[in-house]
């Protein structure tokens, strides 16, 4: 079990990297998937710091976790038509 909690938490870093990373591209391509990156990395390293105890980054990766929620939730619920023509403007 230890095993794949440090996997969980690893894993979940190098997701928020690569989301970072992919904010930075000059190309856009990709940026709609920045935010399912940090999503799904905050909650691996939260499960890894839970597991360890270690309450201070648990609750930062939680924070960072519902952050990306809303950022979805907000993306979706504009629809497609208008996040398109955000993008090329």
């Amino acid at each position: 079990m230890k095993l794949l909690i440090d996997v969980f938490g690893w894993l979940g870093s190098g997701l928020i990297i690569l989301a970072y990373a992919i904010t930075m591209m000059e190309n856009k391509k990709y940026l709609g998937y920045s935010k399912y990156l940090n999503l799904l990395g905050g909650l691996l390293i939260a499960t890894n710091c839970y597991y360890y105890s270690a309450i201070p980054p648990f609750v930062s990766n939680m924070l960072w976790s519902i952050i990306a929620t809303l950022t979805i939730y907000k993306t979706r619920r504009k629809g497609p038509k208008q996040n398109n023509r955000k993008r090329l403007t």
